[in-house]
């Protein structure tokens, strides 16, 4: 008989330096808790993070910002971080449809035009935002229609908590507005309620390989009626290092207002985060809803919100019934007329809500109705509105997991930020720390209570003496789950520009499990 022993610990640093981006669970905080009593948390050694195409508007601009936090426990001297831009395939890769080239260009968004800036080899092009040290934020814009998407990593001191943050402003056209999205980590399943096919409506899904092989993906469409009839093949092949962006209206000749995506690798991973463009409201970026799950957050909705669209999908085999609350500033209510949900199996439910927070700010909460059975978990998302008429701007708050320990929003400025953050359960303590500005200053930190069940929402704190765009890292001290979210407002010419970003988890730390004894592989001969 042969042995051959496997130390715990060595299999558990393999993963974390391996993983860095994909080891943490969007769980609970209960459940953090719960696994940290056996589990000891390390910081990750890698990171890898995706930002889609931003514009290819002559009227934009864009803004970059990078950041590491400075986090105990690491080295302070190896490490790198940087972004390089995807390549961009040809119109046939990037419109399966087959009908969608006209469209495409006359919107100025077709997969050719979108990256310019990215048909060289990504090797040989300039990295884009290297850090120089963890605890500043670095930035940069282009103006240019080329802007490319952007593939980068993150190594050593700079991996855990690597956060970069793309705000876009269109300044005319249809797609006129503020465009906001964190650059998020590859995976293999994301879920998207709250897409549209609707004819005043241009939705599309960018999809970004960061590896060296050929991503194989599925794109499927919900409606409110069920599965969207597919027109054409849904399966799309994303190159190596690259970005394909898929109009959603090619891949069915169904209309659907209110209607989920589900996006899945079947070889590979990406990417993905649609870009939504309405004829009337502005635009912005929809990112992927956070796992399925029986209870469901969506922080963050401003209290000037003219109206608000909640969109939910239960992508099992069971409804869902849900009671709708909203926590506000002291405590949670239900809203009138709209006490709960029903959510038929494989079917996007959606309700307008109006100006359902009345002038306060507040947090959107769905929990189990209760009844016989097993809850039933589901994804959701909101899409908020501000303003009227001519002047409509419009943004999206997937529903976003708990911060475990901390997370980040990489782009805020000393006018325009609002930081909500909402405690579902209990009563939570988080200490807010704005970072230095990228033009130097230092960092300021301030502690808060979330009472439970209420959403508060606050300026964050500026850095002293800064300049330039900063970050704000909240982290979680103790007490119950804590959800959050950003929002910038830049308002220009009348129009109330603002974008929304949640700030799940950053997946800075990997729970290593504490070694009790080996691991014997026993082989007989």
């Amino acid at each position: 008989m042969n042995r051959t022993t496997l130390s715990l610990i060595g299999a558990a640093t393999a993963l974390a330096a391996v993983t860095g981006v994909a080891a943490l669970t969007g769980g609970s905080s209960d459940d953090a808790d719960a696994s940290a009593k056996a589990a000891t948390r390390l910081p990750v050694q890698r990171s890898t993070l995706l930002c889609p195409t931003p514009s290819s508007s002559d009227v934009s601009s864009t803004t970059y910002t990078a950041y590491t936090p400075k986090r105990d426990g690491v080295d302070a001297k190896d490490g790198a971080a940087e972004l390089l831009p995807a390549q961009s395939p040809a119109d046939d890769t990037a419109d399966p449809g087959g009908d969608g080239g006209k469209d495409d260009d006359k919107n100025g968004k077709d997969g050719k035009d979108g990256g310019k800036g990215g048909q060289a080899a990504p090797g040989g092009d300039k990295p884009v935002l290297p850090l120089k040290e963890p605890g500043k934020p670095v930035t940069t814009e282009e103006s240019s229609a080329g802007a490319p998407a952007l593939i980068g990593t993150a190594d050593g001191r700079f991996a855990p908590g690597w956060t970069v943050q793309q705000t876009t402003t269109i300044d005319a056209g249809s797609g006129r507005g503020l465009l906001g999205t964190a650059c998020t980590a590859p995976d293999t399943d994301f879920w998207l309620p709250g897409v549209s096919t609707d004819r005043n409506r241009q939705d599309f899904v960018h999809l970004t390989n960061p590896d060296d092989a050929a991503a194989e993906v599925d794109l499927k469409l919900y409606g409110p009626s069920g599965r969207l009839k597919p027109s054409t093949d849904e399966a799309i092949t994303v190159p190596p290092r690259s970005t394909v962006p898929v109009l959603l209206s090619t891949l069915t000749d169904q209309r659907a207002a209110g209607a989920s995506l589900h996006v899945t690798a079947r070889t590979g991973r990406i990417g993905a985060a649609v870009q939504a463009v309405d004829q009337k409201a502005g635009s912005d970026w929809l990112p992927a809803s956070a796992v399925p799950s029986t209870s469901v957050a969506i922080p963050g909705i401003p209290k000037d919100a003219t109206s608000a669209r909640l969109i939910v999908f239960a992508p099992g085999s069971d409804d869902a019934d849900l009671k709708v609350r909203l926590a506000g500033p002291n405590n949670a209510i239900t809203p009138a007329g709209h006490e709960s949900l029903h959510v038929k199996s494989g079917m996007t439910a959606a309700i307008d809500l109006g100006d359902v927070t009345k002038g306060e700010p507040g947090s959107l909460l769905l929990t189990p109705e209760g009844g016989e059975g097993p809850a039933t978990p589901v994804v959701a998302a909101l899409q908020v509105t501000r303003g009227k008429g001519s002047d409509q701007e419009t943004a999206f708050i997937p529903a976003t997991a708990p911060i475990g320990h901390s997370a980040t929003a990489a782009d805020n400025r000393t006018k325009g930020s609002t930081l909500s953050l909402v405690a579902p359960r209990g009563s939570a303590k988080v200490r807010v720390t704005a970072s230095a500005g990228a033009g130097g200053g230092s960092p300021v930190s301030k502690t808060y209570e979330v009472k439970g069940g209420t959403t508060k929402a606050l300026e964050p704190p500026r850095p002293t003496s800064g300049k330039g765009p900063y970050a704000v890292t909240v982290e979680r001290l103790s007490g119950g789950p804590v959800h959050a979210s950003r929002m910038l407002a830049l308002s220009q010419d009348g129009v109330p520009m603002f974008t929304i970003q949640s700030l799940p988890d950053d997946r800075g730390t990997v729970a290593v499990p504490e070694a009790g004894q080996d691991l014997s592989l026993l082989n007989d001969d």
